[in-house]
């Protein structure tokens, strides 16, 4: 059994830079959602190192050649996807209409998640100036954040942040991607 496990191991150490690529291409393109560095590497039987270089050599590749396609990292993990610029393009073809938007309550609430997590009702509240009741409840539905647990203090509320979810819908590699208050302050000023 133990020459089996140590088999994929001594394949894939023979596999090019290109083989690699490619393995790595098709992966990423036949997964549901974002693929992380690690996954791969497991799937490959190869090094994190080699598997995050084969990754970014392609995504250098997609854009050396201004492909309509480009690899992100969205949510912790790689993405196949369609260039933004070509959204429109896609939808006219597709004859879809752009997805459903959220109504000016919820993006404010979510915004305010996004920017103030771990946080409750009240603090929502707080900051918003009014109920945030249903803009909770549309966010929950739209799986764009989830409860993070109950806050340590009289009437334990619920904590609401972010999701996957989130993540992926507004193509952010992680949290640290939210432009920042400043930014906005600057567009208001």
């Amino acid at each position: 059994m133990s020459e089996t496990a140590a088999q994929p191991t001594e394949t894939s150490s023979a596999r090019s830079t290109s083989e690699l690529m490619a393995a790595v291409e098709a992966l990423i393109f036949v997964a549901d959602e974002p693929i992380t560095t690690r996954s791969l590497a497991e799937i490959l039987g190869e090094g994190r190192e080699s598997v995050q270089a084969a990754v970014e050599a392609l995504r250098d590749e997609y854009e050396e050649r201004e492909s309509g396609l480009q690899i992100r990292e969205i949510a912790g993990g790689w993405q196949l996807a369609t260039r933004i610029e070509l959204h429109e393009i896609i939808r006219q073809f597709l004859k879809t209409k752009p997805s459903a938007k959220l109504s000016l309550a919820a993006l404010e609430t979510l915004s305010v998640i996004a920017y103030k997590q771990p946080v409750t009702i009240p603090e929502i509240l707080e900051i918003r100036g009014v109920q945030s009741a249903s803009a909770i409840k549309t966010l929950l539905e739209k799986r764009l954040i989830v409860t993070k647990g109950h806050k340590e203090t009289v009437g334990r509320p619920m904590l609401y942040g972010t999701s996957k979810e989130f993540l992926i819908q507004f193509g952010l590699k992680d949290l640290s991607d939210l432009p920042s208050i400043e930014d906005f302050e600057d567009l208001v000023s």
